[in-house]
């Protein structure tokens, strides 16, 4: 079945369809990440997003129930090369057209997605629709026009959960030992006897990917999940002993009421912000975000640690960025993007927070910026 992926700048990419039947719309990006691909498809930042894949060959390893990172696929549509039909992987359960078709969602694949990468690069990420409904592709570039688009958009209040709830899950034993040792090198007797101390701890569900909290578990966190309106009243009322900010999809601007949250928040509790959590923590300090022209978006973005000066390779998915000559005198900024200098991680000199812009637990990536999570549970056992 033939499907068409129209841009609101007129251009128009033709392809085979291999998932649901259906027309959508979203903002069309491009990941790079050479694997990852279910990770991607259910990460919750990628609401309101048409994704395109640079890899060419996708779907060869299959879909398992393991590698999930929310309840539900989040992308608006899936653009790939090359689709592959079979899979071969241990783990594998499942096609990934199968996957796709049972959770709705419309994918092309014979997509020439180098052109449309360099075209999104060139021209910026833009409003798109994907269609195996309305092959015209005139009439698709005018849909894509009048769609809505991010800018100022609440996509939080669509991914985050309805209420809240306790989570105790830790990493998978077959990858626990591995993990554990990145995240607690070398600690001596009265470390390992506080690291075992269970910390009180509240997510804000800004679209929370599930590895993040299996991350918090490992280093000693006992953690309530609550929804994205959650007050800073009913927080403190939790009596935790810190606070996690989550990553999630769309305009930071479009939360003031989780910017007021943190706001109240900052100074009572220590705070550690990922992702969306970190351009909202920007924004209650009294900086700006802006809109990047493409993103970052992959598993590959370099970061320089501007404290130790080593270069992480990180995780990222966000469109939007916090204004580095926005920040007062009073925050640090700790990390920056080596390909274009955006802020990638702040602390307040002051007050026990901090935060970074990119995906600490790297599902999918490298583990590189694990540490950060032990550093949470330092400025916790500081603070109390």
């Amino acid at each position: 079945m033939q499907g068409i992926l129209a841009l609101e700048d007129g251009r128009v990419f033709s392809g085979e369809s291999f998932g649901a039947t259906g027309e959508r719309y979203g903002e069309i990006v491009f990941n790079t990440s050479l694997t990852g691909y279910q990770e991607i498809l259910t990460d919750p930042s990628y609401k309101g997003q048409i994704v395109t894949m640079t890899y060419p060959h996708i779907g060869n390893y299959g879909i398992n129930e393991q590698d999930i990172e929310s309840m539900d696929v989040r992308v608006e549509g899936f653009v790939v090369r090359d689709f592959s039909a079979a899979f071969s992987n241990w783990r594998g359960q499942q096609r990934l057209a199968d996957y796709l078709i049972a959770h709705r969602v419309i994918a092309l694949s014979e997509i020439d997605t180098r052109a449309l990468t360099r075209h999104i690069r060139s021209r910026g990420a833009m409003k798109a629709v994907i269609s195996t409904v309305d092959l015209n592709p005139g009439s698709l570039v005018e849909k894509a026009r009048r769609s809505p688009g991010l800018i100022g958009r609440d996509l939080v209040k669509e991914v985050t959960c309805p209420e809240a709830y306790h989570w105790s899950e830790a990493t998978p034993a077959p990858w626990q030992s591995k993990e554990t040792t990145a995240l607690t090198p070398a600690l001596s007797l009265e470390e390992e006897q506080a690291t075992r101390r269970r910390f009180r701890v509240v997510a804000y569900d800004f679209g929370v990917k599930y590895n993040i909290l299996r991350c918090a578990c490992d280093v000693g966190c006992d953690l309530t999940v609550v929804p994205a309106s959650t007050s800073a009243r009913e927080v403190l009322d939790l009596a935790p002993d810190g606070i996690l900010l989550s990553n999630g999809p769309g305009d930071p601007e479009g939360l003031p009421y989780a910017v007021e949250a943190i706001r109240e928040l900052t100074g009572r509790k220590p705070i550690f912000g990922i992702c969306l959590g970190h351009q909202l923590m920007g924004l209650a300090w009294g900086g700006q975000t802006y809109k990047l022209k493409f993103g970052h978006r992959g598993a590959n973005q370099p970061v320089k640690n501007l404290k130790t000066g080593q270069v992480e390779i990180t995780s990222q998915n966000h469109g939007f960025a916090v204004a580095v000559d926005s920040l007062g005198a009073e925050v640090e900024i700790t990390h920056l993007n080596l390909n274009d200098h955006t802020v990638e991680g702040m602390r307040h000199k002051r007050l026990p927070a901090f935060s970074v812009q990119y995906h600490p637990e790297a599902s999918a990536g490298p583990h590189d910026a694990r540490y950060l999570f032990r550093e949470f549970i330092e400025m916790m056992q500081e603070f109390s």
